[in-house]
């Protein structure tokens, strides 16, 4: 029987002799005391969870119930993955015709769950918009010989039967990858690029070797340990497994004031109330999992060092070239000011990367939005409640307007909804979203590398393949015939990660005697004021200690990019690895491809010939367009658009895919030439005047839900309007020239370009 504690603060009255004992110094030792045994008891529960989840064959810290679809050990080229559809909670119910989500889970030291671990998590976000939704996690161990091309593969498989079990979906399943599992997807995306919808990649790291100086120390590991060859030792000395618990260290390291101190004493101070948090999340944080030593080479040599992800430098094991700019789905990114593991420079650098101009991903067909959260840290980003309730609850209802969103770069800026809000009742929930045209210049301006910078992070990249050369020819034999199965083990069960959950666990003799003096404790619970003396030395003597740690990190993280810079700069040892020369030190861009730029050259001449080609839905869409390009999208005006799609005779109604086409096609006329785009235009518009009257109408409606226009967005509906009147006048199709405004300053690559996203030839 659970035994009944009283309130907080609340005491029986004690005899004479005791209260005469009572002073602020007992009272605050009494406090101390209890707090100590409490806390004790709470990392003694935290170790048996760890024994607990140890012991279980798919540990996990999902809050759903799942059930399993398809196991990863049973395909062609087995993987320890799984697909599990996730079981809608009561009162919960999804949509035959809702576009599923599937939500992939990093796998970068720490078991699955994180995406679904609350229910205000992304899984929860996607049911409660009435979204089936999947969930793609892993088992503890690998399969022996699994690579990270085997990961992708299984995933496709995975996405695929995800749409074969939903045929009346109105689009393509929406894919979620969290850190690690975003770069994963986009590699699947990137050689599938028919199989997805629209991906969100939240914290995801794509461009390794971005950063600022000041910040950031974590890309400079690789080269103060000399590259990859680390990474090698690691895995022989496991017998060809790596241990995760080695990532979860080293994100540990980044905050030694949290790790050693803050985290700890946040629950000692508050042990009353923060337990339960404490446990959930040390569930997940406290059970690291397994990779395969080949795994974690790849991703280190490819990616961590090698940086060639967004150069357009991978390849599949069958030769094929892995090229970012194939991916036709909408990419959504969800990064932070505030994470250390993943910064906006790592999350978006990719795009400068393949793309010089704004106008090369339009050519591209690529549709690009990001939002930057102004201080969440890196788990917070798919953790915290608050960014579920927030940034992934809006992308969730409004994935269909992204999905139909031309091509083009688009930064996501979600705004409370307020008494001053315009039109709310075409906005879903506290929150509307809006999706502005921003340049390359932007994301440029959020800081990267300089061209010296570029230079060191390729002499490292020479320096670990030397040293991982070194090490394979004259350690690697010699450590794997020492290594056994016996003796990786026991490395594993040393790591301090793990033994510091062991330790206070029950198998520890002395902790099960800990339990019982902590249920006295409760029941005996004697907080100690919060204006006690020596409790506010105590808090002060913890400031004073977490910015002491502060202070050495960052000394530390100075010094390491001190030493990184100066040498790797050092231009000797840069011409010893080959880069001595102008044209070896040059950062190898994305490959041009004839066939993409043939392609596109067809497209272009195909779009040519469909200036005057087609009906009312097109003219309304290339008129909405038009008037709208310079402001991007709203929600409101995008739900106002579903309404009216709604009164549309049955003729003109379309489906979601057929729409999407629409949309982009009729903004590629206009990019193409704008002029020409609207000449045409009367061609695709009712010949009755009540016809045009009506889509006028209609045009007007979806117009004007966004509040106030500007002068600009104002000029452009009166030129359709005077299009859409029945006897427009001669003049009213072309502004005067110092009146009209160009979409892009610089000549459009569309006509070169277009559906490649090759980079016009010099």
């Amino acid at each position: 029987m659970q035994q009944e504690t009283k309130p907080t603060g609340a005491a029986e009255p004690a005899p004479f002799f005791v209260s005469a004992l009572r002073n602020p110094w007992t009272d605050y030792m009494v406090d101390a005391w209890q707090r100590s045994i409490l806390f004790l008891d709470v990392l003694r529960q935290r170790g048996n969870h760890y024994e607990e989840n140890k012991a279980r064959q798919a540990p996990h810290v999902l809050s759903f119930e799942h059930e399993l679809v398809l196991d990863g050990r049973q395909l062609e080229r087995p993987v320890n993955y799984g697909l599990l559809r996730i079981v809608p909670p009561a009162g919960v119910t999804t949509g035959p015709r809702k576009r599923p989500f599937i939500v992939f889970d990093p796998r970068a030291g720490h078991g699955p769950g994180i995406g679904g671990m609350k229910h205000d998590s992304e899984i929860g976000v996607a049911l409660n918009a009435g979204h089936p939704c999947y969930f793609v996690g892993f088992l503890p161990e690998p399969v022996p010989g699994q690579t990270v091309e085997d990961v992708c593969r299984a995933e496709a498989r995975f996405v695929e039967e995800v749409v074969a079990r939903h045929p009346e979906a109105e689009g393509k399943p929406c894919l979620i990858g969290n850190c690690q599992a975003g770069w994963q997807i986009m590699l699947m995306a990137a050689v599938d690029p028919d199989l997805p919808g629209p991906i969100l990649l939240a914290g995801s790291p794509l461009s390794y070797w971005a950063g600022v100086h000041g910040k950031n120390p974590m890309r400079y590991t690789g080269g103060l340990l000399g590259g990859a060859w680390l990474t090698a030792l690691t895995g022989d000395l496991g017998d060809g497994i790596f241990d995760g618990a080695h990532l979860v260290a080293n994100f540990e390291a980044l905050n030694p004031a949290n790790t050693l101190w803050q985290k700890p004493y946040n629950l000692y101070s508050k042990i009353d109330t923060e337990a339960p948090r404490f446990l959930e999340f040390e569930k997940w944080w406290g059970s690291p999992v397994l990779l395969n030593a080949v795994e974690m080479q790849a991703i280190v040599d490819q990616l961590f060092i090698g940086n060639k992800l967004s150069a357009g430098q991978l390849r599949t094991s069958d030769g094929l070239r892995i090229d970012l700019r194939n991916i036709q789905s909408p990419i959504i990114v969800l990064c932070s000011q505030g994470d250390n593991i993943t910064p906006p420079q790592q999350a978006l650098g990719w795009i400068t990367d393949l793309y010089d101009h704004e106008d090369e991903i339009v050519a591209a067909g690529q549709t690009i939005v990001y939002t930057m959260h102004q201080s969440i840290g890196h788990l917070g980003i798919f953790v915290s409640g608050k960014v579920a309730t927030k940034e992934h609850q809006e992308f969730a209802q409004c994935m269909e307007l992204i999905d139909l969103m031309p091509p083009g770069l688009y930064e996501a800026v979600i705004t409370a909804k307020d008494g001053d809000t315009e039109h709310p009742e075409f906005v879903q929930g506290e929150y509307f979203l809006r999706l502005e045209p921003r340049k390359l210049d932007d994301i440029r301006a959020l800081g990267g590398n300089s061209a010296e910078d570029d230079l060191r992070f390729q002499t490292v990249a020479r320096v670990s393949e030397i040293n991982l050369g070194l090490y394979q020819t004259l350690w690697a034999p010699l450590i794997r015939a020492m290594a056994t199965p016996g003796s990786a083990q026991m490395l594993r069960t040393m790591h301090p990660n793990r033994l510091r959950f062991e330790m206070f666990s029950d198998r520890n003799p002395f902790m099960p005697s800990i339990a019982a003096v902590a249920d006295a404790m409760r029941a005996h619970r004697r907080p100690v004021a919060e204006d006690n003396p020596f409790l506010v030395a105590e808090k002060a003597a913890s400031d004073w200690i977490v910015r002491g740690l502060e202070a050495w990190t960052q000394a530390r993280d100075e010094l390491e990019e001190t030493l990184f810079l100066n040498i790797y700069g050092y231009r000797p040892l840069q011409a010893a690895v080959g880069l001595g020369t102008e044209d070896a030190a040059r950062q190898p861009g994305v490959e041009r491809d004839l066939l993409r730029e043939a392609t596109a050259a067809r497209t272009a001449a195909a779009l040519r010939r469909r200036f005057d080609r087609g009906g009312p839905l097109e003219g309304a869409i290339r008129a909405l367009l038009y008037i709208r390009i310079p402001e991007g999208a709203d929600e409101r005006s995008f739900f106002a658009l579903k309404e009216i799609a709604e009164t549309l005779p049955e003729k003109d109604r379309v489906g979601h895919a057929r729409l999407k086409e629409i949309m982009r096609d009729q903004f590629l006329i206009l990019m193409l030439d704008e002029e020409r785009a609207l000449a045409t235009l009367p061609a695709l518009l009712p010949e009755d005047p009540a016809g045009r009257e009506l889509w006028l109408n209609l045009l007007r409606r979806a117009f004007m839900v966004r509040g106030e226009p500007t002068a600009e967005t104002k000029r452009r509906l009166q030129q359709i309007e005077a299009i859409y009147a029945v006897e427009a006048p001669a003049d009213a199709v072309k502004a005067p020239a110092e009146e009209r405004k160009p979409l892009s300053k610089k000549r459009t690559p569309v006509e070169e370009n277009h559906g490649t996203g090759a980079k016009p030839a010099a």
